[in-house]
């Protein structure tokens, strides 16, 4: 006979405690034992999972805050130590690439603030790099193609890199880093179409029409590798600068940029003199236009990839371009169009304009 006294409920011990199953909750009703008012067990995640869901998408939002920071404020961050500003400045455009990865960090992680913080961020960098691809759109017809080339001391076949830029059709060719050894390769070819040329040391300009006069700027001591010509051009003299600046190195030391920053020093001096209205810069200046240590240049040139490109145009390096560090610049000229032609047997891939001069 069963002992009435005996609690036909006895207490269950649950990790630190005592509990009664008849007040265990029911699967689907809230942690704390109660019931909505129309009685149907609630579904879905409950709090401490949803604040979990938030904490997860804390580091790729804050990544995607302090992308957009960057974007926006990058001329903020010093150049001290190392010359980490230029650095950045310099591959500002690959910032572009956190948009999709951390997008999808966020899906994965169903972190809606992240998600928005993303967005935003691709909104920036679009503000930011857009006029680059909406360029092209000028009304103007060109009357002079332009063509600027690091062929490369290096090269092996110095007549194909010249037949290559021969197919844009140019009206100016100008080269870095020509050799002895190889110039008459690129005579032979070049001067056949463009039959007016001068070579000033490592760098070339070959034109369609007269060039009047040409002399070296003396812009980097012991190197002769920058040229100031007056072309005869279609609507009247035309000043042609061909300039190949310093290189520039990472390493231990940082960004190494100073003796490029003086070599364009010099160079704005010459710039400050120049008498024409008109003016076109072409040349490897090892460096993008993002990099603040172009800015006295670009204050007084305009890149022609800002009014007619197409896209970044990388140039550098011809397998792999991650930088745009060959430019046509202008002044007192409209730029109609601006592309990059096909890689040769350089480091560099070649980049042409069409103006209108």
């Amino acid at each position: 006979m069963a002992d009435l006294r005996e609690d036909p409920y006895p207490d269950v011990y649950v990790g630190g405690g005592f509990s009664d199953p008849a007040e265990a909750s029911l699967p689907g009703t809230p942690p704390d034992g109660t019931t909505p008012p129309d009685g149907t067990p609630t579904t879905g995640p409950g709090p401490d999972r949803r604040r979990a869901m938030w904490r997860a998408g804390r580091i790729p939002g804050a990544v995607a805050v302090v992308t957009g920071l960057v974007l926006v404020c990058h001329s903020f961050v010093p150049n001290t130590p190392g010359n980490l500003g230029s650095l950045l400045e310099t591959l500002l455009p690959w910032t572009g690439l956190a948009v999709p990865a951390l997008l999808l960090a966020a899906l994965l992680r169903r972190s809606v603030p992240t998600v928005i913080a993303t967005l935003l961020l691709g909104a920036v960098w679009f503000a930011v790099f857009a006029p680059l691809f909406l360029g092209g759109c000028n009304d103007a017809e060109p009357n002079l193609t332009v063509v600027t080339h690091n062929v490369n001391a290096d090269n092996p076949d110095p007549a194909a890199t010249a037949r290559t830029l021969l197919a844009a059709a140019p009206d100016l060719v100008a080269l870095e880093e020509v050799t002895d050894d190889a110039l008459p390769a690129y005579r032979k070819v070049l001067d056949r179409r463009l039959t007016h040329s001068v070579r000033i040391g490592t760098v070339a300009l070959w034109s369609r029409y007269p060039i009047t006069e040409s002399r070296r700027l003396t812009i980097d001591p012991g190197w002769s590798r920058s040229l100031r010509a007056l072309v005869r051009g279609p609507n009247g003299p035309l000043a042609v600068y061909v300039v190949h600046l310093p290189s520039v190195r990472v390493g231990v030391s940082g960004f190494t940029v100073a003796r490029r920053d003086d070599t364009l020093t010099a160079l704005d001096r010459f710039l400050d003199h120049e008498q024409q209205k008109r003016v076109v810069l072409l040349g490897d200046l090892n460096g993008t236009t993002t990099d603040r240590g172009l800015a006295p240049l670009t204050s007084r040139l305009t890149p022609v990839e800002d009014l007619a490109g197409t896209g970044f145009g990388f140039s550098w390096p011809a397998a792999f371009p991650i930088a745009r560090i060959d430019h046509i610049l202008t002044r007192g000229v409209t730029p109609t169009d601006a592309w990059t032609l096909p890689a040769t047997g350089s480091d560099h891939r070649p980049i042409a304009a069409g103006l209108r001069a």
